[in-house]
């Protein structure tokens, strides 16, 4: 048992802790936040990103390729154009729960705490 927690790298001492620092480092700039959270939506090109996000294609280009080498991003090559996508689900999940963690930081109940049919509320 113990062999498999280490395994998953949930323990204090585990390899993967200086890992996961580099993967909040690198969620650490709020274009790169946004774009995971366009990519939910699935695959998209450079420039419709860049829209979604309002930056320019060259800068969002940079982001995306920082994504790529940390693997949070893969692409799809069609003719000229390239197609992003979230490599896994696992960026979309940790995004998603630094963003219910900043609803917290706001205090009170936080919307992704409410139910539909609360009426309490």
């Amino acid at each position: 048992m113990d062999a498999d927690m280490q395994v998953c790298g949930r323990e204090p001492d585990s390899q993967f802790v200086e890992l996961a620092v580099e993967v909040f480092a690198m969620l650490a700039d709020a274009t790169r936040v946004r774009l995971i959270l366009a990519l939910r939506e699935g695959e998209m090109s450079v420039n419709h990103l860049a829209e979604i996000v309002d930056k320019s294609p060259a800068a969002v280009s940079q982001h995306l390729a920082k994504l790529r080498l940390a693997r949070f991003v893969t692409t799809r090559q069609e003719g000229t154009r390239v197609f992003y996508r979230l490599e896994n689900e696992h960026a979309s999940q940790l995004v998603s729960d630094a963003i219910f963690q900043a609803e917290h930081s706001l205090g009170g109940i936080p919307r992704h705490h409410h139910t539909q049919g609360d009426s309490d509320s």
